[in-house]
């Protein structure tokens, strides 16, 4: 199985704004699943079929003279010729959508022609998972299509447990021991890799025991919240293991330069196990795991009857799978803004604002180019916009050297420039126009009262990822300003005027005065 990645610019906005954005010009990749099956089963049949009139062709040869022509047997050049490439529809229906719901998805490919009596080629696609619907495992029922659709949720939660469980006891026992046993990594660089994903199989498999306890004689379950609401705490866990991630991937990143780790990894993702995919798509399945609960517990929630005894505890179930998601993605956020700090590498001392050792999340990051064309990695914080260079530092590991003076959110004037916008002699000669006489995708970012901040022409890859930028920079822009306003009320209000306070004095002696001369 192949996943695609669909650029570089990749976003992340923490929960405490309620809002998670993931732009991928570097948070995604696309996923597409391909029906391979049938194609297979038709080639076979064909096979079968064109065996048979070779043979009867085989016995009419024999019976006639040897010197009569025979005419050859026509055979296709291809069951592709005939059945073209259909993508899979995302929703078929509900039970196959539940079902296959987070199956990776790959674009559906021409297969090649090949030798009639070869079944080599079935062997190159990825082995797909198992897709039956729960509907496919009973004989018979009396339920109605509403009840039936809540059984096809729960089933696609209880086989997502199997697979992952599955998956992670196969990255222990296929990455991680071979590569400490053979020394292609220390035990101490594995350990920052795979982080505590070994004790996530035994918070998973708890969670599968419990869901086939509640299954009935006929294969079905009844009430599901109380048992998802005790055991949603569990997913506390994944706190560390998803703040782990980012130093984690930029290690794993690191190590794939080095060709023992690079032939090792290569190996295992050209085996049949790893269904095409490479160690990295294996590490991040918890963290999708995590954020599918929420859904899976909206979809069993439209499939309950009002009378049904998970009315009341499904909404609740909700609520605590939601806040710990939420929480979740609200410290990686920040262990992710600590790592790039961690990273930036300071040419001036004026360069190191208050406003980025207070940032708490990143909005977004990627590569821009400025108006000399160069390639800069820009990082959106949470109160400061900063242009970096990517390097390398002693060891190799990537560093940002800081390119320019970096812009306080709460200062930035930006302005939108318009696709077909004439280049002229202005700041984009050349460097965004490609000897077109016309610029693209490009937007600048100035800030107000900072002599030594110059105005910034940037441009992004594509129009998606330029108003991505453009969204979380505005989004930045008014949140950092309001939090400023803010700051000014509460200085004020702790410590007002003093001239206030003689005003006050004055009218509340005016006050008494007046009251002691109307008594006498």
């Amino acid at each position: 199985m192949e996943v695609e990645e669909t650029g570089k610019t990749r976003t992340s906005c923490p929960a405490v704004s309620g809002e998670t954005y993931s732009i991928h010009c570097d948070h995604a990749g696309k996923k597409r699943k391909q029906d391979s099956e049938p194609v297979v089963r038709i080639i076979a049949d064909e096979e079968e079929d064109d065996e048979g009139e070779m043979m009867s062709d085989h016995m009419r040869d024999s019976e006639e003279p040897s010197n009569k022509r025979v005419k050859p047997v026509v055979k296709s050049n291809s069951v592709t010729g005939v059945i073209t490439p259909v993508k899979t529809p995302a929703l078929k229906r509900i039970g196959q959508s539940i079902s296959r719901s987070i199956s990776f998805r790959t674009e559906a490919r021409p297969l090649l022609p090949a030798p009639l009596r070869s079944r080599a080629k079935a062997s190159s696609y990825p082995r797909r998972r198992n897709s039956q619907c729960w509907s496919d495992t009973v004989e018979s029922h009396d339920l109605t299509a509403k009840e039936i659709k809540r059984q096809e949720v729960i089933y696609e939660l209880t086989q997502g447990e199997r697979q992952l469980i599955e998956d992670l006891s196969l990255v222990k026992k296929v990455y991680y021991e071979p590569m400490l046993t053979l020394d292609i990594m220390t035990e101490s660089e594995l350990g920052q890799i795979f982080g505590t994903l070994d004790s996530l199989i035994p918070l998973h498999k708890d969670l599968l025991s419990r869901l086939e306890r509640l299954k009935g004689s006929e294969k079905t379950i009844g009430q599901v919240g109380p048992t998802l609401m005790n055991w949603f705490p569990c997913l506390e866990a994944y706190v560390t293991y998803c703040c782990n991630q980012v130093g984690a991937k930029a290690l794993l990143d690191l190590k794939k330069h080095e060709k023992r780790v690079e032939h090792f990894l290569r190996l295992c993702q050209e085996s049949s196990f790893s269904r095409k995919l490479d160690l990295w798509n294996f590490l991040d399945l918890p963290r999708s795991r995590l954020v599918k609960y929420p859904l899976l517990l909206k979809e069993i929630q439209k499939c309950t009857p009002p009378e049904h005894p998970d009315e009341d505890t499904l909404p609740d179930a909700l609520e605590l799978v939601q806040s710990i998601v939420a929480e979740v993605n609200k410290k990686t956020g920040e262990a992710e803004c600590q790592f790039y700090r961690r990273g930036l590498a300071y040419l001036e001392e004026s360069q190191r604002l208050q406003e980025i050792q207070l940032s708490r999340f990143l909005y977004c990051h990627g590569e821009l180019k400025n108006n000399k064309g160069q390639r800069l990695h820009v990082f959106l914080f949470e109160l400061a916009l900063v242009l970096t260079r990517p390097g390398e530092d002693r060891e190799g590991g990537q560093v940002f050297h800081v390119y320019r003076q970096p812009l306080p959110n709460a200062l930035i004037n930006l302005e939108e420039i318009p696709d077909g916008e004439a280049a002229g002699g202005g700041p984009f000669r050349g460097a965004f126009t490609g000897g077109n006489d016309k610029v693209k995708n490009c937007f600048r970012v100035s800030s107000r009262g900072r002599s030594k901040a110059h105005p910034y022409s940037l441009q992004a890859n594509d129009s998606f990822s330029k108003q991505q930028w453009i969204t979380c920079l505005r989004q930045a822009i008014v949140r950092s300003r309001d939090r400023t306003a803010q700051a000014s009320q509460s200085q004020l209000s702790l410590h007002p005027d003093p001239a206030l306070y003689h005003i006050a004095d004055l009218s509340l002696s005016s006050d008494t005065e007046m009251a002691d001369h109307t008594c006498c």
